[in-house]
């Protein structure tokens, strides 16, 4: 390719831009990356403030990774799922190590959608029933039975074909929000309590299938409570807990995996992303000793040409490694309380910023047009329908002044990679400060 113009245009041409209509579609050429900033074809540096789909947990150009994946490439590229190698043994150990102790046996996929597929079937095979329970403002992936279970606008463009699967939704723990408009600790967590109500009414139920904290719809926290008590409703009611870590894995709430600031021990925890720090796709359904044995005489019905690629677990055996030696929880904390500083500060000075919030290196600025009535800029709607969203026309006047933000509907994801430092915090700051004066001029005092 001679210039920058037809990288880009071939790539439009002849490549589909996922979630979005095409036609204006104008894909950055980006030609390499070093720490916590990209680098574009004209030459400009541009921080990643977001680590791209909160993925890129280790920054990049890891040395230990890179060197990792060229080493086992050369010594053995792929092997058939049904025999073993040495890194499968090794990433095996290291998973045992760092997951909740009850999770036992393991099964990897290339993505977190392929992940979601097999923890979805795992379930309805362990216990013979067909419903899971979700939540709305949830995204668990894109294929028929992962958008299924997705309580968000991406479903809406398929479900007139039909779902796979039973899926029954209830409400987030969006307290901001809140759909009945009660405030914690008064509400008793009803958001919680109505889950307890689903179980107990439909009939089928194999499991609840939840984030965290979500992700992309909003970087929700749930209130104090909320998890030990989903905790006890699957317990109470004989039904599989299904924890997606697909973004809150590795370090990025402060934890190996975010169920663990609650004490809580899903039967299933699903995780991509930061297994490899996305530079090899690599996904992983985990379950519990229980799960595992039930399948030592009945029959695993799933699998894949690519599950536990060898490549790809050199990469996850080499990104483990690397969350240890660089102990990338210190930097979470240190960093991760600076960052929440600063983006408090910043909601306090802008008119249009409705609430921060967040937990360890994942935050979010919720967009508010009106405060008092706490109106959002952009609905779902909006975005089904194509209209202009705030919260993409401010990450497009980000990225202008050199720094990726992911922005969604109604929320800008702020979720650097963990190895950021405070002056990073501080340019990516600068540029959202001045970005939200665009929303500030929409927004009603």
């Amino acid at each position: 390719m001679s210039s920058d113009n037809d990288v880009s245009s071939v790539t439009r041409r002849h490549l589909f831009g996922t979630w979005r209509k095409q036609r204006d579609w104008s894909p950055l050429n980006v030609v390499g990356g070093e720490g916590c900033y990209l680098h574009d074809a004209s030459g400009k540096d541009i921080l990643d403030l977001s680590s791209m789909l909160v993925c890129v947990n280790l920054g990049y150009s890891n040395r230990a990774i890179v060197e990792s994946v060229t080493e086992q490439i050369q010594r053995l590229p792929y092997i058939i799922p049904s025999m073993t190698t040495q890194v499968k043994a090794e990433v095996a150990k290291l998973l045992k190590e760092v997951l909740p102790d009850n999770l036992e046996k393991f099964f990897f996929s290339t993505s977190g959608t392929d992940a979601i597929e097999a923890a979805l079937k795992i379930a309805r095979l362990k216990t013979g029933r067909p419903k899971i329970v979700s939540r709305y403002f949830s995204y668990h992936g894109s294929t028929m039975g992962s958008i299924a279970a997705s309580g968000e606008v991406r479903r809406w463009f398929v479900e007139h074909f039909g779902k796979a699967g039973d899926v029954v939704f209830a409400p987030p723990p969006y307290c901001y929000r809140c759909p009945f408009k009660l405030r914690y600790p008064e509400c008793g967590i009803a958001c919680v309590e109505v889950i307890d109500h689903i179980v107990k009414n439909e009939f089928g139920v194999a499991g609840i299938l939840f984030e965290p904290v979500v992700g992309t719809n909003g970087v929700i926290v749930p209130p104090p409570g909320y998890m030990e008590r989903l905790q006890e409703i699957a317990r109470e009611n004989d039904v599989l807990l299904i924890d997606d870590e697909v973004m809150t894995g590795w370090f990025r709430t402060g934890k190996w995996f975010a169920v663990e600031h609650w004490g809580v021990k899903p039967d299933i925890l699903v995780t991509a992303k930061g297994l490899t720090s996305s530079y090899v796709p690599l996904a992983l359904t985990a379950v519990s000793k229980e799960i595992a044995e039930h399948f030592e005489e009945n029959f695993f019905a799933h699998g894949h040409t690519y599950e536990a690629h060898p490549v790809a677990l050199a990469a996850a055996k080499a990104a483990i490694q690397e969350y240890r030696r660089l102990r990338i929880w210190e930097n979470v904390e240190r960093v991760g309380r600076y960052l929440e500083r600063r983006l408090r500060e910043l909601g306090e000075k802008h008119r249009s910023v409705g609430e921060v919030r967040g937990i360890g290196m994942f935050w979010a600025i919720d967009l508010t047009r009106d405060r008092r009535t706490r109106e959002p800029f952009s609905t779902y709607q909006d975005k089904y329908e194509g209209r202009p969203v705030m919260a993409e026309r401010l990450a497009a006047e980000a990225l202008k002044r050199g720094v990726y933000v992911l922005g969604y509907v109604n929320n800008l994801v702020i979720a650097p990679p963990l190895i950021a430092t405070e002056r990073e915090i501080d340019r990516g700051i600068e540029v959202l400060d001045e970005v939200l004066k665009v929303s500030d001029q929409e927004a009603r005092s």
